[in-house]
């Protein structure tokens, strides 16, 4: 009879805590509801403002995304209709496609070595410009910006690593003695990545370094001042708690540039090294991209590349963001 009576009392009770569970969500729903609704009446002309760019965002930007993923499952050739193909295309780009194998590793290779040298490099050209005085702050910043503006640079390059003995690398070696013959720069698989490495690393410093001096020039100066009353006694005390802190949006814009110009090199190698490149020495992902896609017109194996191009940049971008978050603790 104990066991009995039992029974229907912990039955009761389990139905008395499951309705007021569900009596307490509603209520926060509810409560969330109305919050969400206030706050939108008090950002109602905010969102307004925000709908054009949001909708061209989403139509130039999201969409185009989120087509290629779908296409990336398919076999769209551009003039039969797309079928579903499953993991055919990331199937054959890792087991069968050895230079797409090529591409990543160079793709990696150069992003390691141009994203945080160029970074660094836009950071520490911008910190000593900015303490430059504001006329030849000018001056300064248009030569350090110009050469990623300038529409000859791959041509100045070319004639730098020229492969005959009138290319400035080779005849200043011959006349100093170190070689005996001219060398071909841009046809040797071994010299071609540092080449593209060191044209990226200086095209690099462009809209960073720009970010960086504009950044460097809103600090408030009477931050040093406080900080030096609380304690801070040299130059890079003030870096690192003052003036790092105070341009972190800069740091991320940075970032995420270098981040995206890093892992999407092509143009320069194309322009350097040629199209493609001897023994894919210079073949990166954007080139096999455009190889494929615009050469070979296969659009889903083209958004299965491109949407493994994405998903590296968007870890990366990631990684640096959770790194920002720690400057100046």
């Amino acid at each position: 009879m104990t066991e009995q009576r039992m029974q229907p009392n912990l039955i009761d009770r389990f139905r008395r805590k499951l309705s007021s569970y569900r009596r307490r969500r509603r209520e926060r729903k509810e409560k969330n509801r109305e919050t969400r609704k206030r706050e939108f009446k008090r950002s109602r002309d905010l969102y307004i403002l925000l709908a054009p760019y949001f909708f061209l965002f989403f139509l130039f930007t999201m969409l185009p995304v989120a087509i290629s993923l779908i296409f990336s499952f398919t076999y769209f050739n551009m003039l039969e209709f797309p079928r579903f193909a499953g993991w055919e295309n990331y199937r054959r780009l890792f087991f069968e496609d050895d230079v797409f194998l090529i591409a990543i590793r160079n793709t990696i290779m150069f992003a390691v070595i141009t994203g945080p040298l160029g970074y660094l490099g836009s950071f520490v050209f911008a910190w000593l410009v900015n303490e430059l005085k504001p006329k030849v702050r000018s001056v300064m910043t248009l030569i350090i910006y110009a050469p990623s503006i300038s529409g000859g640079a791959y041509i100045i390059w070319s004639l730098i690593f020229s492969g005959d003995m009138y290319g400035y690398a080779n005849s200043i070696l011959i006349r100093l003695g170190i070689i005996l013959e001219p060398i071909q720069w841009l046809q040797n698989p071994t010299y071609i990545p540092f080449i593209i490495i060191l044209v990226q690393l200086w095209l690099s410093l462009g809209v960073s370094f720009l970010a960086f001096i504009a950044g460097l020039q809103s600090v408030d100066r009477t931050l040093y001042e406080a900080g030096a009353v609380d304690g801070i006694k040299n130059r890079w005390q003030e870096l690192w708690y003052i003036t790092l802190p105070s341009i972190k949006p800069q740091l991320m814009f940075s970032a995420v540039i270098q981040i995206t110009a890093s892992l999407a090199i092509a143009e320069v190698a194309m322009n350097i090294a040629g199209f493609p490149s001897v023994e894919y020495a210079g073949h990166t992902i954007v080139t096999h991209l455009i190889d494929v896609g615009n050469l070979r017109f296969e659009m889903g194996y083209a958004s299965a590349i491109a949407t493994i191009l994405f998903v590296m940049m968007l870890g990366s971008n990631l990684i640096v963001q959770k790194m920002l978050r720690r400057v100046g603790t």
